[in-house]
Protein backbone atom coordinates (compact mmCIF):
# COMPACT_ATOMS: atom_id res chain seq x y z
CA UNK A 1 0.00 0.00 0.00
CA UNK A 2 1.15 3.10 -0.99
CA UNK A 3 2.01 6.55 1.43
CA UNK A 4 -0.09 8.82 3.28
CA UNK A 5 -3.33 8.22 1.82
CA UNK A 6 -3.73 5.05 4.08
CA UNK A 7 -2.12 6.35 6.85
CA UNK A 8 -4.31 9.43 7.44
CA UNK A 9 -7.10 7.30 7.40
CA UNK A 10 -5.11 4.40 9.89
CA UNK A 11 -4.59 7.72 12.36
CA UNK A 12 -8.35 8.60 12.65
CA UNK A 13 -8.66 5.14 14.38
CA UNK A 14 -7.03 6.26 17.13
CA UNK A 15 -8.79 9.80 17.82
CA UNK A 16 -11.81 9.74 20.24
CA UNK A 17 -14.28 12.78 19.78
CA UNK A 18 -17.11 12.21 17.60
CA UNK A 19 -20.77 11.82 18.68
CA UNK A 20 -23.09 9.00 17.05
CA UNK A 21 -24.89 9.79 13.99
CA UNK A 22 -27.35 7.32 12.45
CA UNK A 23 -28.38 7.13 8.30
CA UNK A 24 -31.25 8.64 7.29
CA UNK A 25 -33.38 8.01 4.38
CA UNK A 26 -32.91 10.64 1.40
CA UNK A 27 -36.10 11.50 -0.32
CA UNK A 28 -35.78 13.94 -3.49
CA UNK A 29 -32.96 16.08 -3.31
CA UNK A 30 -30.87 18.59 -5.43
CA UNK A 31 -34.34 20.33 -6.41
CA UNK A 32 -33.27 23.34 -3.92
CA UNK A 33 -30.30 23.97 -6.72
CA UNK A 34 -31.85 23.11 -9.97
CA UNK A 35 -30.50 25.92 -11.25
CA UNK A 36 -26.68 27.53 -11.60
CA UNK A 37 -26.92 30.88 -10.03
CA UNK A 38 -28.44 28.72 -6.93
CA UNK A 39 -25.69 26.40 -6.66
CA UNK A 40 -23.07 29.70 -6.85
CA UNK A 41 -24.75 30.90 -4.17
CA UNK A 42 -24.92 28.24 -1.86
CA UNK A 43 -21.21 27.00 -2.32
CA UNK A 44 -20.00 30.26 -2.51
CA UNK A 45 -18.58 30.37 -6.22
CA UNK A 46 -16.82 33.80 -6.77
CA UNK A 47 -16.39 33.87 -10.59
CA UNK A 48 -18.06 36.48 -12.67
CA UNK A 49 -21.17 35.88 -14.55
CA UNK A 50 -19.39 37.20 -18.06
CA UNK A 51 -16.50 35.27 -17.23
CA UNK A 52 -14.79 32.19 -18.97
CA UNK A 53 -14.27 30.81 -16.04
CA UNK A 54 -18.53 30.55 -15.65
CA UNK A 55 -19.11 29.65 -19.30
CA UNK A 56 -16.53 26.73 -18.43
CA UNK A 57 -18.35 26.00 -15.00
CA UNK A 58 -22.38 26.20 -16.27
CA UNK A 59 -21.08 23.48 -18.88
CA UNK A 60 -19.94 21.30 -16.39
CA UNK A 61 -23.20 21.92 -14.15
CA UNK A 62 -25.08 21.71 -17.04
CA UNK A 63 -23.18 18.13 -17.68
CA UNK A 64 -23.69 17.10 -14.18
CA UNK A 65 -27.32 17.42 -14.08
CA UNK A 66 -27.89 15.19 -17.09
CA UNK A 67 -25.52 12.29 -15.23
CA UNK A 68 -27.44 12.47 -11.93
CA UNK A 69 -31.09 11.98 -13.92
CA UNK A 70 -28.43 8.99 -15.50
CA UNK A 71 -27.87 7.54 -12.03
CA UNK A 72 -30.86 8.37 -10.27
CA UNK A 73 -32.38 6.04 -12.91
CA UNK A 74 -30.77 2.83 -11.13
CA UNK A 75 -32.48 3.95 -8.03
CA UNK A 76 -35.31 1.39 -7.57
CA UNK A 77 -36.05 1.32 -3.50
CA UNK A 78 -36.64 3.76 -1.00
CA UNK A 79 -32.83 3.38 0.70
CA UNK A 80 -30.99 3.52 -2.66
CA UNK A 81 -28.47 5.77 -3.52
CA UNK A 82 -29.44 9.25 -4.57
CA UNK A 83 -27.58 11.35 -6.89
CA UNK A 84 -28.12 15.41 -7.61
CA UNK A 85 -26.17 19.23 -7.43
CA UNK A 86 -23.51 18.76 -4.47
CA UNK A 87 -20.19 20.89 -3.81
CA UNK A 88 -18.95 19.05 -6.44
CA UNK A 89 -21.02 19.68 -9.44
CA UNK A 90 -19.27 22.68 -11.06
CA UNK A 91 -16.32 20.47 -11.72
CA UNK A 92 -15.30 18.39 -14.88
CA UNK A 93 -15.12 14.30 -14.14
CA UNK A 94 -11.44 14.73 -15.20
CA UNK A 95 -11.01 17.65 -12.79
CA UNK A 96 -12.77 15.87 -9.67
CA UNK A 97 -10.35 12.87 -10.06
CA UNK A 98 -7.30 15.23 -10.53
CA UNK A 99 -7.90 16.64 -7.09
CA UNK A 100 -10.00 14.11 -4.67
CA UNK A 101 -8.80 10.66 -6.18
CA UNK A 102 -5.21 10.62 -5.86
CA UNK A 103 -5.06 7.51 -3.57
CA UNK A 104 -3.56 4.20 -4.76
CA UNK A 105 -2.58 0.92 -3.30
CA UNK A 106 -0.90 -2.32 -3.83
CA UNK A 107 -2.30 -5.56 -4.55
CA UNK A 108 -3.18 -6.97 -0.93
CA UNK A 109 -3.10 -10.88 0.66
CA UNK A 110 -6.43 -12.68 0.44
CA UNK A 111 -7.67 -12.65 3.90
CA UNK A 112 -6.91 -16.12 4.96
CA UNK A 113 -8.34 -16.29 8.76
CA UNK A 114 -12.03 -18.05 9.70
CA UNK A 115 -14.59 -15.20 10.24
CA UNK A 116 -15.95 -14.51 13.25
CA UNK A 117 -19.13 -16.54 14.59
CA UNK A 118 -22.09 -15.04 16.21
CA UNK A 119 -21.86 -11.18 15.08
CA UNK A 120 -23.88 -8.82 16.06
CA UNK A 121 -26.64 -7.47 13.61
CA UNK A 122 -25.23 -3.84 13.54
CA UNK A 123 -22.19 -2.68 14.76
CA UNK A 124 -20.92 1.14 14.86
CA UNK A 125 -17.50 2.39 16.51
CA UNK A 126 -19.29 6.15 16.84
CA UNK A 127 -21.54 4.79 19.44
CA UNK A 128 -18.00 3.56 21.08
CA UNK A 129 -16.73 7.58 20.94
CA UNK A 130 -13.48 6.10 19.28
CA UNK A 131 -14.09 8.43 15.52
CA UNK A 132 -12.64 11.65 14.50
CA UNK A 133 -15.08 14.34 13.44
CA UNK A 134 -15.52 14.19 9.83
CA UNK A 135 -13.00 16.77 7.96
CA UNK A 136 -12.56 18.09 4.97
CA UNK A 137 -9.20 17.05 3.42
CA UNK A 138 -8.24 19.48 1.26
CA UNK A 139 -4.25 19.75 1.01
CA UNK A 140 -2.89 19.62 4.88
CA UNK A 141 -2.28 16.15 6.55
CA UNK A 142 -3.39 14.99 10.11
CA UNK A 143 -0.73 14.79 12.94
CA UNK A 144 -0.70 12.00 15.38
CA UNK A 145 -2.05 13.57 18.25
CA UNK A 146 -5.08 14.18 19.79
CA UNK A 147 -7.58 16.77 18.15
CA UNK A 148 -7.95 18.89 21.31
CA UNK A 149 -4.32 19.17 21.50
CA UNK A 150 -3.86 20.05 17.54
CA UNK A 151 -7.07 20.67 15.91
CA UNK A 152 -7.36 20.09 11.92
CA UNK A 153 -8.20 23.14 10.48
CA UNK A 154 -8.13 22.59 6.63
CA UNK A 155 -6.26 25.64 6.11
CA UNK A 156 -2.57 26.38 5.17
CA UNK A 157 -0.37 27.30 8.30
CA UNK A 158 2.82 27.36 9.97
CA UNK A 159 2.89 23.73 11.83
CA UNK A 160 3.07 23.80 16.06
CA UNK A 161 6.00 22.95 17.29
CA UNK A 162 5.94 19.36 19.21
CA UNK A 163 8.28 18.19 21.69
CA UNK A 164 9.71 15.18 21.21
CA UNK A 165 8.83 14.25 24.46
CA UNK A 166 5.56 15.25 24.33
CA UNK A 167 2.85 12.36 25.15
CA UNK A 168 1.33 10.93 21.73
CA UNK A 169 -0.67 7.95 20.18
CA UNK A 170 1.70 5.76 18.61
CA UNK A 171 0.58 3.10 15.77
CA UNK A 172 2.49 0.02 16.07
CA UNK A 173 1.77 -1.52 13.11
CA UNK A 174 -1.28 -2.30 10.57
CA UNK A 175 -2.43 -5.22 8.43
CA UNK A 176 -3.87 -4.91 4.68
CA UNK A 177 -5.63 -8.21 3.26
CA UNK A 178 -8.01 -8.63 0.41
CA UNK A 179 -11.48 -9.56 1.52
CA UNK A 180 -13.20 -9.57 -2.04
CA UNK A 181 -15.79 -12.74 -1.09
CA UNK A 182 -15.16 -12.47 2.30
CA UNK A 183 -17.05 -9.13 3.58
CA UNK A 184 -18.95 -11.45 6.66
CA UNK A 185 -15.07 -12.01 8.03
CA UNK A 186 -14.43 -8.53 6.88
CA UNK A 187 -17.10 -7.34 9.60
CA UNK A 188 -15.57 -8.65 12.35
CA UNK A 189 -12.68 -7.57 11.85
CA UNK A 190 -14.41 -4.48 12.05
CA UNK A 191 -15.59 -5.53 15.45
CA UNK A 192 -12.36 -7.34 16.71
CA UNK A 193 -9.55 -4.63 15.33
CA UNK A 194 -12.04 -1.15 15.29
CA UNK A 195 -12.52 1.18 12.13
CA UNK A 196 -10.84 0.16 9.41
CA UNK A 197 -9.02 1.60 6.62
CA UNK A 198 -9.97 0.98 2.38
CA UNK A 199 -9.11 2.15 -0.66
CA UNK A 200 -12.17 2.45 -2.62
CA UNK A 201 -13.33 3.60 -6.40
CA UNK A 202 -15.18 6.60 -5.62
CA UNK A 203 -15.52 8.36 -9.10
CA UNK A 204 -19.27 7.72 -8.83
CA UNK A 205 -19.21 9.85 -5.54
CA UNK A 206 -18.45 13.15 -7.02
CA UNK A 207 -22.70 13.46 -7.25
CA UNK A 208 -23.57 11.32 -3.97
CA UNK A 209 -26.16 12.74 -1.72
CA UNK A 210 -27.00 10.04 0.57
CA UNK A 211 -28.70 6.66 0.22
CA UNK A 212 -27.07 3.01 -0.23
CA UNK A 213 -24.78 2.92 -3.20
CA UNK A 214 -25.30 -0.37 -4.87
CA UNK A 215 -23.96 0.30 -8.84
CA UNK A 216 -21.84 3.17 -10.49
CA UNK A 217 -18.95 1.45 -8.11
CA UNK A 218 -16.11 -0.63 -9.83
CA UNK A 219 -13.46 -2.99 -8.01
CA UNK A 220 -9.88 -3.13 -8.73
CA UNK A 221 -9.80 0.73 -9.24
CA UNK A 222 -9.06 1.98 -5.87
CA UNK A 223 -8.60 5.70 -5.99
CA UNK A 224 -9.60 6.91 -2.69
CA UNK A 225 -9.18 6.56 0.96
CA UNK A 226 -11.92 6.23 3.44
CA UNK A 227 -12.59 4.73 7.04
CA UNK A 228 -15.32 2.30 7.62
CA UNK A 229 -16.98 2.99 10.97
CA UNK A 230 -19.58 0.27 11.01
CA UNK A 231 -22.58 -1.71 9.08
CA UNK A 232 -26.07 -2.48 9.12
CA UNK A 233 -27.57 -5.63 7.84
CA UNK A 234 -31.36 -5.41 9.57
CA UNK A 235 -32.88 -3.90 6.92
CA UNK A 236 -33.57 -5.86 3.22
CA UNK A 237 -30.02 -3.96 1.84
CA UNK A 238 -27.26 -4.90 4.41
CA UNK A 239 -24.95 -1.74 4.16
CA UNK A 240 -21.01 -0.55 5.21
CA UNK A 241 -21.21 2.81 7.06
CA UNK A 242 -18.32 4.95 5.75
CA UNK A 243 -16.61 8.28 6.93
CA UNK A 244 -15.15 9.90 4.48
CA UNK A 245 -12.73 13.24 4.38
CA UNK A 246 -14.62 16.05 1.81
CA UNK A 247 -16.30 17.49 4.76
CA UNK A 248 -20.05 17.34 6.69
CA UNK A 249 -21.40 19.31 3.33
CA UNK A 250 -21.27 16.24 1.02
CA UNK A 251 -23.30 13.22 1.14
CA UNK A 252 -24.83 12.55 4.78
CA UNK A 253 -23.60 15.09 6.80
CA UNK A 254 -19.85 13.28 5.19
CA UNK A 255 -20.94 9.53 5.60
CA UNK A 256 -21.44 7.10 2.83
CA UNK A 257 -23.42 3.89 3.19
CA UNK A 258 -22.55 0.74 0.62
CA UNK A 259 -24.33 -2.16 0.20
CA UNK A 260 -22.39 -5.26 1.46
CA UNK A 261 -22.00 -7.90 -0.71
CA UNK A 262 -20.54 -7.73 -4.25
CA UNK A 263 -17.63 -5.73 -3.05
CA UNK A 264 -19.13 -2.83 -3.85
CA UNK A 265 -16.67 0.48 -5.15
CA UNK A 266 -13.99 -2.60 -4.08
CA UNK A 267 -14.46 -1.59 -0.55
CA UNK A 268 -13.32 -5.20 0.51
CA UNK A 269 -10.19 -4.92 -1.89
CA UNK A 270 -7.50 -3.30 0.43
CA UNK A 271 -8.75 -3.17 4.09
CA UNK A 272 -6.54 -2.27 6.69
CA UNK A 273 -6.49 -2.36 10.46
CA UNK A 274 -4.40 -0.70 13.07
CA UNK A 275 -2.35 -1.70 16.20
CA UNK A 276 -1.83 1.18 18.74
Amino acid sequence: MRGSHMYALLIATVVSLASPLCCKNVSETGTRFNDFNSFREQFHRLYGSNSEEFKRRHVNFQSATKRHAFLNSFSTTPQSAKYGVNQFSDLSQEEFRDVYLRASADRALLFSGLKTEELPDKFDWRDKAVVAPVQNQQATRVKLLPQSEYPYTAKTGICHFVSPSHGSVAVKNFTTHDFSGREEAMMGQLVERGPLAVIVDAVSWQDYLGGIIQHHCSSQWSNHAVLVVGYNTIGDIPYWIVQNSWGTTWGDEGYVYIKIGGNVCGIADSVASVFI
